[in-house]
């Protein structure tokens, strides 16, 4: 290498070097990455670490040996759970039922969103967020036993006003077909008031200039949110469809669990992979096939925003999440 070059290379180097000293010298810019520090110790601890224990999948699980002591067994784990019974039906309902309540709940919070847009009072937005985003902040347990003080085969709210008019209550409890419905409806009712901010958020930064345009040249409510409201939503529909959708094969365990109260009959439609992990767990013992069932969660939700992503780029690359 010439001189020249060496001495090219070195002035590059000093170039960068100084660039990143005043780029650091500046107290603003040391505040901001002093505030990142927490949070990236927070992901570091609790996302990246547990993940030394995805070798338990790939080996039969000993308490006594330990994860490192105990023995690989390589694919076996996920040829098991493959073979059981009852895989099939839960990854079934979980895809199932996790479709209907991101298709209802993208759809219930944008309209929630564009209704609150169009009251005018800031008074009366601030009370009716106040009161949708309030579900938000109730546990599982809680609306569990609520709806149970609903759907109480002997003295719930329902079936005492099914008796009023002399017809026989109905055992809800014993009726696996109408769950995903109440399941939906109750999962919508929970999470659509904090989902409905988000987008009112989007709408708030959208140029008032349009709606003042489409005003004057006479276009009605409807009309403004078909060509304005919707178009200037979609870019952020497609990036919470696209997350929502790698978590297509993960259950809310609290929703499934507490709400249907763990009752058997239920199973065939609402059993989901969580729920199945935590009873596979809970009467096998087997932390090697939860473990490998847990793997196969991330993998299929990770194949899947993958997927998401990149049919969003043959259709309009700008909306595409990476």
């Amino acid at each position: 290498m010439s001189t020249a070059s060496q001495e090219t290379q070195h002035d590059i180097i000093k170039k960068r070097t100084n660039r990143i000293k005043r780029y650091f010298s500046d107290a603003s810019v040391i505040q901001l990455y002093s505030l990142c520090i927490l949070p990236i110790l927070l992901v570091f601890i609790f996302n990246y670490l547990p993940m030394f224990g995805i070798v338990i999948a790939f080996k039969k699980y000993n308490y006594d040996k330990g994860i490192l002591g105990s023995d690989w067994v390589g694919f076996d784990n996920f040829t098991y759970l493959f073979k059981t019974k009852s895989f099939f039906n839960v990854a079934w309902n979980t895809i199932f039922l996790n479709s209907i309540f991101i298709f209802a709940g993208i759809v219930c919070a944008v309209v929630l969103a564009i209704l609150l847009f169009e009251i005018k009072r800031k008074l009366g937005v601030k009370i009716y967020q106040t009161v949708l985003i309030t579900p938000h902040f109730l546990s599982w347990v809680v609306v569990g036993y609520m709806a149970y003080a609903f759907l109480n085969p002997d003295r719930g709210f329902l079936n005492s006003i099914v008796n009023l008019f002399g017809f026989e209550g109905v055992q809800w409890y014993m009726k696996p077909k109408i769950w995903p419905v109440i399941l939906a409806i109750a999962s919508i009712w929970k999470i659509v008031g904090m989902d409905s901010v988000i987008y009112y958020a989007a709408l708030m930064g959208i140029d008032t200039n349009l709606f003042e345009a489409a005003q004057i040249d006479g276009a009605g409510k409807l009309r403004v949110i078909k060509d304005i409201t919707l178009p200037c939503l979609a870019p952020l529909i497609t990036i919470i469809a696209i997350l929502k959708i790698g978590e297509i094969f993960r259950a809310d365990f609290g929703l499934f669990y507490q709400l249907t109260r763990d009752v058997g009959t239920l199973y065939s439609t609402t059993d989901v992979m969580d729920t199945y992990i935590f009873r596979t767990m809970r009467v096998l013992g087997d932390l090697s096939t939860s473990s490998a069932a847990g793997l196969l969660q991330s993998v299929v939700g990770f194949v899947l925003v993958v997927i998401a992503n990149f049919c969003t780029k043959l259709v309009d690359p700008d909306r595409a999440l990476f």
